[in-house]
């Protein structure tokens, strides 16, 4: 009896420690945050660095950011989406043949995170197979056109300054970019190295006068670094929203200028000369260095779809000439002038 007692106790030390082993296994698997009933409150980034609360946004944040936590936003609706009845293509597909057509802005594709204020743009952006994110905004309708400073236009340059925000307390750094703007090379090569700024953004209409104050400012491109400063800026601003009856966020932001926020919060600001990042307010008269083209200065869809396709078409054309005759590309340069933005200049009418 002793003799088999012994013969048989290896096996039931064996079976002893699997048991154990599968009990701890269990024990660790169910105190683990990725199994599926952790509590979330315990899994925000400071507690789990590079885990973080799983939210769509964020989610949409990290699919599309550099490793930096930089990305672009662009911000679209039906309007931008869907091809008119005359027209052959859509904002959003000029926007994006710029990236395809300009210089080292193919990869810059993978960055960029549509922000769709309906459902229309948001299956569109889907179908192409992009990065998207559906802004809800409960009782609001974005979907049509928003004619230039009307009711519906103001309302929804606020809901994006409001989304804006959010993205920079989470974080991260962007270019923000309308639909309307063609990006013809690659704008970081522009933007200041080394965090030189906390705010880079354009202008309708570039002047030497350093003073902050004299600028004319367009919300409509700019790159901004995520700091308490940056943040502190966009809370000021938004908080303006409901003192300013009859303005739109880009008046209210250059009126807090002008009262110098900028100074108080100790902001580093750089305004983007419009021979780099270039409008229909101000042409610029170097296309060996322009590098966006913002449809500015005009009022409604139609106008600006078709001026920019012309602006494109323009673009190509000097493409075209610098690759056959690579050899007088400053002549080509120098010879180069935009055609006139008469579909904008004739909207105001």
């Amino acid at each position: 009896m002793d003799h088999n007692s012994k013969q048989f106790c290896p096996g039931i030390h064996v079976m002893i420690y699997l048991l154990v082993a599968i009990a701890v296994y269990v024990f660790v698997w169910f105190s683990s945050p990725f199994f599926g009933n952790y509590n979330e409150t315990n899994s925000s980034p400071s507690n789990f660095p590079g885990i973080g609360v799983k939210d769509e946004l964020e989610l949409a944040l990290r699919e599309a950011s550099m490793p930096n936590r930089t990305v672009i936003i662009a911000v679209i609706n039906k309007a931008y989406v869907e091809r008119s009845v005359n027209e052959e293509a859509t904002m959003l597909d000029l926007f994006l043949e710029s990236f395809w057509v300009g210089e080292n802005t193919r990869s810059l594709l993978e960055h960029l995170l549509l922000v769709a204020v309906d459902q229309t743009a948001y299956e569109r952006c889907q179908f192409r197979r992009l990065h998207c994110y559906r802004l809800v905004t409960e009782g609001v309708d974005f979907a049509g056109e928003k004619v230039y400073m009307s009711q519906d236009f103001i309302n929804m340059m606020w809901r994006r300054t409001l989304f804006l925000l959010e993205i920079l307390k989470r974080g991260y750094n962007f270019i923000f970019t309308d639909i309307d703007v063609m990006w013809l090379r690659n704008p970081f090569l522009r933007l200041s190295p080394l965090k030189e700024a906390d705010l880079e953004i354009s202008v309708d209409t570039f002047n030497d006068d350093p003073r902050p104050e004299n600028k004319y400012i367009n919300t409509g491109f700019y790159y901004i670094r995520s700091n308490s400063k940056t943040i502190s800026l966009f809370h000021t601003w938004y908080s303006q929203k409901n003192n300013s009856t009859g303005k739109k966020e880009q008046d209210v932001l250059q009126d807090l200028i002008r009262g110098g926020l900028l100074q108080k919060l100790d902001l580093k600001v750089k305004f983007l000369e419009t021979r780099y990042f270039s409008g229909f307010c101000q042409d610029s008269k170097d296309i060996t260095a322009v590098t966006t083209m913002h449809a500015n200065c005009c009022r409604n869809s139609k106008a600006k779809f078709r001026d920019l396709t012309t602006a494109l078409r323009d673009w190509k054309q000097f493409k075209a000439a610098v690759f056959q005759h690579p050899e007088i590309i400053d002549r080509i340069g120098l010879d180069f002038k935009w055609t006139a933005h008469t579909e904008c200049l004739n909207s105001w009418q």
